[in-house]
C-alpha cells in the first residue's frame, strides 16, 4: 500500500503550506471533491473547506510543522496513523492526534482526526 502511504505524505503536505492559494490547489489533487473532515473540533466537506480549516490552525501555530510520530499503517484503502504539531525545528509539541484515512480512486475521500493533546483554552 505505498500509493496510500504516499498519498498520506501529501496530505501531510498540506499541513505545512502556508500559502493559501498553494494549499488549495494541492488540496483539489489529494482530496476528493466530496471528502470528509471530521475531529472534535472541525467537521467540513470538500477540498476548499479543508483547506481553510488548516489555514486556520496554522494562524494559531505560526513557525510549527505538522510531522508524522511513527510509521502509517495501512491496507485496502485505508490508513491510520498518528501526528504531531510542533516547532519546526524541533521542540516540544503542541497538538498531537491520531487520525484515519479512506482513500478512493488515488485521493482521500474521508478523513477521522482524534486529539490526544491540545493546548487549553
Amino acid at each position: 500500500m505505498s500509493d496510500l502511504k504516499e498519498l498520506v505524505d501529501r496530505y501531510i503536505q498540506l499541513w505545512n503550506t502556508t500559502d493559501a492559494e498553494t494549499r488549495a490547489a494541492q488540496a483539489a489533487e489529494v482530496l476528493t471533491d466530496d471528502v470528509v473532515f471530521v475531529d472534535p473540533v472541525m467537521e467540513v466537506q470538500g477540498p476548499a473547506a479543508i483547506s481553510a480549516g488548516i489555514g486556520a490552525v496554522l494562524e494559531q501555530v505560526p513557525g510549527h510543522e505538522l510531522t508524522l510520530l511513527g510509521a502509517v499503517d495501512a491496507h485496502h484503502g485505508i490508513a491510520r496513523f498518528r501526528w504531531q504539531i510542533a516547532p519546526a525545528g524541533g521542540g516540544e509539541s503542541v497538538i498531537e492526534g491520531f487520525d484515519v484515512v479512506v482513500a478512493e480512486e488515488g485521493r482521500l475521500k474521508g478523513i477521522y482526526g482524534f486529539i490526544d493533546k491540545m493546548p487549553a483554552a
